[in-house]
């Protein structure tokens, strides 16, 4: 009852208060992010949603658009911003993603959506957690970990896909709160993670690769 049918209405009301109540700082993180870092003011991905659907995803942005000689753009640690950190460290970059939860593309608790590049470098077991969408507060917090390896995370996802309930999210919810704080003793938004495709790179067979690219799934 409750994973079919009592979260996601619980999403659709949460969400849309949290939305009004929050408006004036949307206005305010808006106009501070255009000042600093230009246009535009959300970053936009291609992220993985329930059953490996791909929506599109929005958050604040937290890094220029500063290039090389060459036209790249530079490494995101010279990108990245001291008003960009604090709105990673506080989760605050995340708040227009309040708006994916309310049209149903995630949830407020969930597993992280991640790039849709990813997909290719998911182990088998570790897929079971796109049988569930997406979140705003992600399972992974339950390992108390302010930054934890990737293997954990992963398996925090699939391991909440299966169990999902009304106390799962609750408990989800207050250790997320735990973390939060740590982020912001620990700086968390200067954190360097590599990506999981990088992380995961030499282990996903060649024909693996390319069956998911003929899937229209790009390869990096």
């Amino acid at each position: 009852m409750y994973k079919l049918f009592v979260k996601r209405l619980l999403d659709i009301i949460l969400s849309g208060i949290a939305i009004i109540i929050l408006s004036p700082l949307y206005i305010v993180i808006a106009t501070i992010v255009r000042i600093q870092m230009g246009s535009p003011v959300l970053f936009s991905q291609d992220r993985i949603g329930k059953d490996e659907k791909i929506f599109k995803l929005y958050k604040f942005r937290s890094m220029t658009n500063e290039k090389d000689e060459n036209g790249e753009l530079l490494p995101e640690k010279q990108r990245l911003t001291k008003f960009g950190i604090a709105l990673r460290s506080t989760s605050l970059d995340e708040l227009p993603e309040l708006f994916m939860i309310f049209r149903g593309d995630m949830s407020i608790v969930g597993p992280r959506p991640q790039p849709s590049f990813y997909l290719p470098y998911y182990k088998e077991e570790e897929r079971k957690g796109h049988t569930v969408r997406g979140g705003l507060l992600p399972p992974d917090s339950l390992s108390k970990e302010v930054q934890c390896d990737w293997e954990t995370q992963l398996n925090c996802e699939a391991y909440y896909a299966e169990n999902l309930s009304f106390l799962m999210d609750v408990k989800v919810i207050l250790c997320t709160f735990i973390i939060l704080y740590k982020r912001m003793k620990n700086n968390y938004g200067a954190d360097d993670r590599p990506m999981l495709h990088v992380y995961r790179r030499g282990t996903v067979e060649e024909a693996v690769l390319k069956d998911w690219e003929k899937k229209g799934v790009p390869i990096k």
